[in-house]
């Protein structure tokens, strides 16, 4: 039961949403422009930095649902989301992807933790400036979504299952929600 009054039924996030959603729309417009615009890094592999720093964080709810959304948009690659939850930084995945993921991890533990010879080896590797710069602020920006979420204690569903059709929406319409 979350710590404050939200909306039966709503999961995660979106219950803490509706119940401020003065805060709600910058997080959301923060979190479609790091997850689902325009980038040279895919939307898939901006979900998995998501979904790892997450998963270290420990928090369920962010964990399953940009896994799922990661899912969604990796398709026939679907796999690597569930080889990164398992083994990290040993994932089966591109070298350039391992060292974002390195920075991320190292982000999530506190930023000043990242060197210049991380910065370097993303870097020869074939990342961005702004991929860089991105995955920095995803793993900023999700240690805070974790946070908030774990920190009221909002309602995470335990089904798996699901977490798919909520995975489905994010990939396919971003955070935004559609106007009505």
């Amino acid at each position: 039961m979350a710590h404050i009054p939200t909306q039966p039924g709503l999961p995660g996030i979106s219950s803490l949403f509706a119940f401020r959603p003065e805060t709600a729309k910058p997080m959301r417009e923060l979190a479609h422009v790091l997850l689902y615009s325009e980038s040279s890094l895919s939307s898939g592999d901006r979900e998995v930095i998501a979904t790892y720093v997450s998963s270290r964080n420990q928090c369920v709810f962010c964990t399953q649902s940009h896994a799922a959304a990661a899912r969604a948009h990796l398709k026939e690659d679907a796999s690597i989301v569930d080889d990164v939850l398992l083994n990290g930084v040993n994932a089966s995945v591109s070298d350039k992807l391992k060292s974002l993921l390195t920075i991320a991890g190292k982000v999530q533990k506190g930023g000043r933790i990242v060197t210049d010879e991380d910065v370097a080896l993303a870097k020869s590797l074939g990342a961005t400036d702004m991929e860089i710069h991105d995955t920095v602020l995803i793993a900023a920006a999700f240690s805070m979504f974790n946070r908030y979420v774990d920190g009221l204690a909002s309602f995470t569903p335990q089904d798996p299952a699901d977490y798919v059709e909520m995975g489905v929406r994010m990939a396919s319409v971003g955070y935004i929600p559609p106007k009505s």
